[in-house]
């Protein structure tokens, strides 16, 4: 048996990179995988290499810092899937955040809409869902920005935010085997990320000399962390803070 046999999963901006890596590896598990993205091209893309791989898979196109777009995702992915067992979320923008004192009042509002208003969304639209398939599990993407100051204050604030609302469905829904788990990752070589590092290459090498292990994350190695999660592996887990970070986090060697 494969970890995800039977199971459904809806990944928010999966269409490139780790939600595109995750998709790729749900689907590879034996999910059958709706990918989210706002662009079309992007979702039918992973979507259909989903497909060529023997996977089953449909592009879902919605924005999902919108109420009724993301009302009609769940309704396709009730009527072509027959329901919902496993959510990730994960799309995220944080275009033009800087700090508290600089950041636009659009961009602030922008980024907490997509990045804490949609997994609202999504997760009020899916615990119905995964309650009339007998449980599911719930994986949401905070950051390493939640938990220490590191720049990009509304991205900052959305993302600690995240942590208390998803620990809290936890709590609350557990009793209807509901399971729901954040996921704090460092910098991850996306493509999204590594267009801004490449333009500033001395930065990126103060970037790695951060990192206790002198590198930074590859999406595969977050996936991995979110399919068990998402698996029946990680079946007494749940309100968990999980840290996918290089030791980022853990503190510095101190050297005199």
């Amino acid at each position: 048996m494969r970890r995800l046999d039977g199971r459904v999963a809806l990944i928010t901006g999966s269409g490139g990179g780790i939600g595109a890596a995750m998709a790729g590896l749900f689907a590879g598990e034996g999910a059958a995988v709706a990918v989210n993205d706002v662009v079309a091209e992007r979702a039918e893309a992973v979507a259909a290499a989903i497909g060529e791989a023997g996977g089953r898979a449909a592009a879902m196109v919605a924005d999902i810092s919108s109420g009724e777009q993301v009302d009609w995702m769940m309704a396709q992915i009730q009527e072509r899937f027959g329901g919902l067992d496993v959510l990730v979320n994960n799309a995220i923008t944080s275009v033009g955040d800087t700090n508290v004192v600089d950041v636009d009042e659009k961009v602030f509002d922008r980024t907490i809409a997509v990045c804490l208003k949609g997994p609202y969304l999504c997760t009020r639209r899916a615990i119905p869902m995964m309650r009339q398939r007998g449980g599911g599990s719930i994986v949401t993407m905070s950051s390493v920005n939640a938990l220490f100051g590191v720049g990009e204050a509304a991205y900052t604030a959305a993302k600690g935010g995240l942590i208390s609302l998803m620990r809290l469905v936890a709590a609350e829904f557990g009793e209807w085997k509901i399971r729901s788990n954040i996921l704090c990752p460092g910098t991850i070589s996306t493509e999204y990320c590594m267009s801004y590092w490449k333009s500033y290459p001395e930065g990126f090498r103060k970037l790695l000399g951060m990192y206790p292990m002198g590198r930074i994350g590859a999406p595969e190695e977050v996936a991995r962390y979110a399919l068990f999660l998402a698996s029946e592996e990680s079946s007494f887990v749940t309100g968990s803070v999980c840290v996918v970070d290089g030791g980022l986090t853990a503190g510095r060697k101190l050297e005199f």
